[in-house]
């Protein structure tokens, strides 16, 4: 038997095992049924097993059923414009069922709520409570305050690190899970909201993450995927140096655990001893999410990055020259303030010659209270969105032809999933990280579970898909 949480793709599972009632509460809280709703990024999703996990241990239950909640919680994002509204949305939907009589409190957390609280308060009284990013751990006392008639608004210091001692619960399918490495950011970029929403970079000690490792593993994680603002200065806050090399080795130690995948390495601080570590660590997929953002050193000046056009070009050949089959994703930003028509053609050039396995474009979108924000010469919005999607158009005729020469090779895949009324299967390759990237179809009449791996031979592509056979 299962317990639904509905997340902002979709329902997720959670095995019943995991949802073990305690008498640990009044009476009256006992039964209180929740419902989450998380949005945004997978960190902020770490963030919603973090408060289940803590709401479990207290001995509350939970719902998929907005109708049928005790108590509603929208966890919140608002890195760029569309998220925002994602949230806000999210919120005033969830504000209408206040006027029934099931649904008690309506509690906002997040990063909306860390930014924003005065004006949600003033616009939306129906909000019960806020916790802001560093405060989740602190879930239990909330529902259990305005469930008592209280107030409990917490918004605290955003360098606050919060250690979550009780288990997560698991809302991913279970085969791969995120690990939240660092909280927050110094980078400061001038598009950039996240530094003063996150904080400073604050990594969590290894040993921590390595518990929270082998939980996740014991309940069934095959691949874990580590993720922060940025992945690349793990470390170097508490031991005085890059760490994630160290990081890596010990999480590999992890006897279940199949691969471990990197995410979000900011180009300029990839050194050697990462690559190493990527290159000879078996578990380590050759797969890296490095975001650049432009190609143009005017730009990528303003954008405030630390890199130049040339260090591009050399970290890129680097890792190609030292991990030949590495796979790379990278993240551009459209229509950047004063971009110009030559800059972005500069772009494309970049783009065209680099040839990324995997690349998303986002048109810029100005934040309130960024440098980027203020400064001169905006792009109109039709003219950001149209050089979104040439740079799309053009990755896509990159993605395709790197899809076809992938036929012929023969690789360990992750299944996913069944193919309704087919005998093929959905898996990932050590190339595509879960959501973001693409697939290959596995034709078999074999009995095949979630998790498991599989050599696959790749027989065809189908644009940004693969197909193959069993080996």
């Amino acid at each position: 038997m299962f317990y639904m949480v509905r997340l902002c793709k979709g329902y997720v599972y959670i095995c019943k095992k995991c949802v073990t009632m305690r008498s640990t509460m009044q009476e009256v809280m006992q039964y209180m049924k929740i419902m989450f709703a998380s949005l945004g990024c997978d960190k902020n999703l770490v963030d919603t097993e973090n408060m289940l996990g803590i709401l479990n241990d207290k001995g509350f239950e939970f719902t998929d059923d907005e109708t049928q909640a005790d108590v509603i919680v929208v966890n919140t994002c608002c890195f760029i414009g569309d998220a925002k509204q994602e949230s806000i949305n999210t919120i005033l939907e969830m504000a209408q069922h206040k006027e029934d009589a099931v649904c008690k409190a309506l509690i906002v957390t997040g990063c909306l709520a860390h930014r924003y609280k005065d004006e949600i308060i003033k616009e939306i009284p129906e909000v019960d409570a806020f916790l802001g990013t560093t405060s989740y751990d602190k879930i239990a006392e909330v529902v259990t305050s305005v469930l008592e008639g209280k107030g409990f608004n917490v918004v605290d210091d955003a360098n606050r690190l919060p250690i979550v001692k009780e288990k997560r619960i698991i809302t991913t399918p279970g085969y791969f899970e995120y690990l939240k490495i660092a909280e927050g950011c110094d980078k400061h970029c001038t598009y950039c909201i996240i530094p003063k929403v996150r904080g400073n970079f604050r990594s969590y000690p290894v040993e921590y993450l390595v518990e929270q490792a082998k939980h996740l593993v014991y309940n069934g994680a095959r691949e874990l995927i580590l993720v922060a603002q940025e992945t690349t200065l793990y470390g170097t806050d508490l031991y005085g140096k890059k760490s994630l090399p160290m990081l890596i080795h010990e999480l590999a130690k992890i006897e279940d655990l199949k691969w471990i995948r990197i995410q979000y390495c900011y180009p300029e601080e990839i050194n050697d001893e990462l690559i190493e570590a990527i290159k000879n660590e078996p578990k380590v997929c050759h797969y890296l999410d490095m975001p650049i953002q432009h190609a143009s050193d005017n730009v990528l000046k303003r954008m405030g990055r630390k890199t130049d056009k040339q260090e591009l070009l050399d970290i890129v050949a680097k890792l190609r020259k030292e991990i030949p089959d590495i796979a790379l994703r990278t993240t551009l930003i459209a229509g950047f303030p004063g971009e110009t028509q030559e800059q972005h053609e500069e772009l494309m050039e970049f783009v065209d010659e680099m040839e990324f396995e995997r690349l998303g474009v986002f048109a810029y979108s100005p934040e309130e209270n960024t440098p980027a924000a203020s400064m001169p010469d905006q792009i109109p919005e039709e003219i950001k969105e149209e050089r979104r999607d040439a740079i799309l158009e053009l990755q896509q005729e990159i993605a395709f032809d790197k899809a076809a020469d992938m036929v012929g090779r023969t690789l360990y895949a992750m299944i996913e999933g069944k193919v309704a009324d087919e005998p093929a299967y959905v898996a990932r390759t050590y190339a595509d990280s879960p959501d973001i990237d693409g697939y290959v179809f596995v034709n078999t009449s074999e009995m095949l579970m979630s998790g498991d791996f599989v050599k696959v031979k790749i027989t065809g592509s189908a644009e940004y898909d693969l197909i193959g056979e069993l080996v």
